[in-house]
């Protein structure tokens, strides 16, 4: 498609993946209009507000942001830089395991990952450099780091397309201590023993191991940015524009209906929705059954329960890395979520509201959740859920400070309140599949059908969001920079990003 045939582009979802994908094509001539079914923009981007206390919902804390680094030269492009302020989490450890009785940390610089690391596995200091060598080596020479245009698969590297995580850690060490603490951070992606393929690993592990940072005052930030760009480009961001259908003639999509009765017509449509949620507004032939059993019937990934907490005032000293927990290293190679042992692990991470972060204000725990779990209330919606559920979630995060008080001594005594999200909170503000945390579950024993592409049998139709290549910060952007690539040059996008 050329990039001289300018025309109107409704995008539906306002998530990192839509903002993204609406930036680039305002700045490239495009009549951008993002759709919205919810009062606040933003997707995993949400927070929300209790008590005078700001919590995220979805991006904790972000890596690669030291300049010249891939997420800087990002959101140097996408104008973010002078608009959002960032703290380093702990240089010398920003990510605490907990394993059983055990402690150990990840550093950032690859050189001190290697080092500290090596300090707490003194023989396999080799093994550990062999690691972090293979997996910048596989990231650097994708798209996603060199920025530059190989071919339409080149984010990923076929070897850590059909390995799991766990066998390219395996190749690396014959420790299996070690693998274990190598895979620990698997929360970040959700990581199935044996499944999830190595790229979704590297790509995540070598975008923190260069440097993370907190958001100073909430993800919501990069939204609200991203937003007001678009608009100051000409575009439009519309809250409360729920989508009910996509519709089209024999041709192509021609309009959405959204569910107040209003109708937008555009040339060109993109949904940052999960891809199973948008084809079930789609009623057109030109989408074929084939197609949407394939994507209906994709595995996604799990769901979360989620403990936002409020501490009294200088009562909890802030914690300027995030602590993950394990019963065991069993619990890292099975994701254990049973109700019978819930939590067997945990993410603890503090929000960060101010510079001055001597005493923490909050923190949110977060632990794996089937959707199965909270399925019997599914036909509920937020604030309007049965007794039984209320009664269920305070079970769980009563168990769950229990379990934080073991590790924390005295923690329990510190809450002034405390809030919940289960897998149907998720599933309601985010509109993923059953609460779905990272989406559709990619599998190295077939990852070319748990992929979406960008596109699709309707040719003016395109997906865009976590679906399409990776989740998080910077595989949303790197599939919203494919998807604007649809309708721009690819050479033009990453010419303008490398120049700016």
């Amino acid at each position: 498609m050329s990039s001289n045939s300018k025309g109107r582009v409704i995008i539906v979802g306002s998530g990192l993946g839509g903002l993204v994908c609406g930036y680039i094509l305002a700045k490239n001539g495009y009549r951008v209009t993002v759709l919205e079914k919810h009062y606040q923009i933003g997707g995993c981007l949400q927070t929300f507000t209790r008590n005078g206390v700001k919590f995220d919902t979805g991006m904790h804390y972000i890596g690669s942001l030291e300049k010249g680094q891939i997420l800087y030269t990002f959101f140097k492009y996408l104008d973010l830089l002078d608009n959002i302020k960032v703290v380093p989490l702990d240089r010398d450890g920003f990510d605490v395991f907990r394993i059983g009785n055990n402690t150990y940390r990840y550093a950032y610089g690859p050189e001190h990952f290697i080092d500290t690391m090596a300090a707490q596995f003194p023989n396999n200091r080799e093994d550990i450099a062999l690691y972090v060598r293979r997996i910048r080596e596989i990231a650097e020479a994708s798209f996603t780091h060199s920025l530059r245009h190989i071919s339409e698969d080149s984010t990923i590297n076929r070897e850590a397309l059909s390995t799991s995580y766990n066998d390219f850690i395996a190749s690396c060490t014959d420790n299996p201590h070690l693998q274990a603490v190598l895979a620990a951070n698997s929360f970040l992606y959700a990581g199935v023993w044996d499944k999830t393929p190595a790229y979704v690993m590297v790509h995540l592990n070598n975008f923190y191991i260069q440097s993370a940072y907190r958001i100073l005052g909430g993800s919501d930030i990069i939204a609200s940015c991203l937003a007001r760009s678009i608009e100051s480009m000409g575009g439009e961001v519309l809250t409360r524009a729920e989508v009910t259908e996509f519709v089209c003639d024999q041709k192509q999509m021609t309009h959405v209906e959204l569910s107040d009765g209003r109708v937008l017509e555009a040339d060109y449509f993109v949904s940052d929705v999960h891809p199973s949620i948008t084809l079930s507004k789609i009623k057109s032939p030109l989408i074929r059954k084939v197609y949407r059993a394939r994507i209906t019937d994709m595995e996604n990934t799990l769901s979360v329960f989620t403990l936002y907490i409020v501490f009294k005032k200088n009562s909890v000293k802030y914690n300027n890395y995030n602590f993950y927990f394990f019963d065991d290293e069993e619990c890292i190679r099975s994701n254990r979520c049973d109700l019978e042992t819930f939590p067997s692990s945990y993410l603890y991470i503090h929000q960060l509201s101010d510079e001055q972060n001597e005493y923490a204000e909050s923190a949110e725990v977060i632990t794996y959740m089937k959707y199965s779990d909270v399925s019997k209330w599914e036909n509920s919606t937020v604030g309007r859920r049965r007794a039984d559920y209320e009664a269920f979630k305070k079970e769980c995060a009563e168990k769950m400070i229990n379990k934080l008080d073991m590790q924390f001594p005295g923690i329990k005594d510190c809450i002034a309140y405390y809030y919940t999200s289960s897998p149907l909170t998720y599933r309601d503000y985010t509109a993923t599949a059953n609460g779905s945390l990272y989406g559709i579950a990619k599998d190295k024993g077939n990852p070319i059908q748990s992929r979406v592409s960008q596109r699709t049998k309707i040719p003016n139709f395109y997906f865009t969001g976590q679906n399409i290549n990776l989740h998080g910060m910077l595989g949303v952007i790197v599939s919203a920079i494919s998807t604007a690539s649809e309708f721009v040059s690819i050479e033009k996008i990453l010419s303008d990003i490398q120049n700016v």
